[in-house]
């Protein structure tokens, strides 16, 4: 069964201007636009094409996976995101404590977890990801900030020091506002990292989250790139223009660069202190028109479809078309895309693809 959808960009503040539509086809929405949302998530359920219905009416169950176009034209907050255990625990406890789940101090909105992908549509997609060592931390401040980073570097005595001067920086703790001050007046724009905090401070200034961005792997995306972002992994979204695929759960904590609700105990329970470096997610290639992205241990994948293929399906899926035109014919239906159409699929067990252009194929 093929089924089109569509939705509206959401218009959160750091979204961008006119970039969706533009991606699309679309006629500008005259607000920010940040991310469309396709999937059957509540919290921006995709509408059934000529109907009164949303996907929250067709999908029988829950939808795993939940498909967004994201456009970030200033930078999103820090956060990370809890593991499967994490989330029903959290969610338990403050459904017995009462929050609403609208409740600005709300932190779980769901039972589930939320890893995701993000793929570059744009020629650059800049990002914050995982913890650098202590050892490439302090030789970047060596190197750019060494008066300015001073209280900063006594701290930083080897990775099992990360935790201690992350919890030092968030909670504001002795000398961290002048510290702020001081990496901001003092960074350039010699490196991005050092270009990372001044755009940082011109966005948010005095917040910690500045200081925090030099632990952090910062990575530039070229268009068909991609990382994945598994449960606990601190990151922030900095400009560009992709794709994201993630589980479907609107679970978020959040850790600096916002003015929304801060929980530090909650985060530094979620939080993965490894250092890791930049998780980049490699394409597989099942066929020459097809790069597949497929996470370990997750419920979807994400096939970036170029011209002719034949697609096996081991469940749901959703298919947009950013350029061009493509048939998708299923064993008893098909559906014609052409650039921003989308398209629900279910009970297919295989689909065959013809055209030419680009398309995006959300699965699990």
């Amino acid at each position: 069964m093929f089924v089109g959808i569509t939705n509206t960009p959401r218009d959160y503040a750091w979204g961008s201007d006119g970039a969706i539509s533009a991606l699309l086809g679309f006629e500008a929405s005259g607000a920010p636009e940040a991310e469309l949302w396709l999937g059957a998530h509540s919290g921006s359920p995709s509408r059934v094409v000529d109907s009164t219905e949303t996907l929250l009416d067709v999908v029988d169950g829950r939808l795993p996976f939940l498909l967004k176009v994201l456009a970030a034209g200033s930078p999103l907050s820090l956060q990370a995101h809890p593991t499967m255990a994490q989330a029903a625990e959290g969610f338990a406890r403050e459904n017995a404590l009462g929050i609403p789940l609208d409740a600005p101090n709300r932190n779980y909105k769901d039972a589930f977890h939320k890893p995701e992908l993000i793929y570059a549509l744009s020629d650059e997609f800049d990002a914050l990801c995982g913890f650098r060592s202590a050892a490439d931390i302090r030789a970047a401040l060596e190197a750019g900030l060494p008066a300015a980073a001073a209280p900063m570097l006594d701290r930083l005595t080897g990775d099992e020091s990360l935790r201690d001067v992350f919890e030092w920086l968030i909670t504001r703790g002795e000398g961290v506002d002048a510290l702020v001050a001081a990496i901001s007046a003092a960074a350039d724009e010699s490196t991005p990292e050092l270009a990372t905090v001044r755009m940082l401070a011109e966005n948010y200034p005095g917040d910690p989250g500045i200081v925090i961005s030099l632990m952090l792997n910062r990575v530039t995306l070229a268009r068909g790139e991609a990382l994945f972002l598994p449960a606990g992994n601190i990151h922030a979204y900095l400009s560009g223009l992709g794709i994201e695929l993630m589980a479907s759960s609107d679970n978020v904590l959040r850790g600096g660069l916002t003015p929304k609700y801060i929980d530090v105990p909650e985060l530094l329970g979620v939080l993965d202190f490894r250092p890791l470096p930049v998780p980049y997610l490699a394409p597989q290639h099942p066929s020459g028109a097809v790069d597949e992205f497929r996470p370990a241990d997750v419920e979807f994948a994400l096939l970036v479809i170029g011209g002719d293929a034949n697609v096996p399906l081991d469940g749901p899926a959703i298919a947009l078309c950013l350029d061009g035109e493509f048939m998708l014919a299923g064993s008893e239906s098909q559906s014609r895309l052409s650039r921003g159409s989308a398209v629900y699929i279910s009970d297919e067990e295989r689909l065959d693809i013809q055209g030419s252009g680009s398309l995006v194929l959300a699965t699990t």
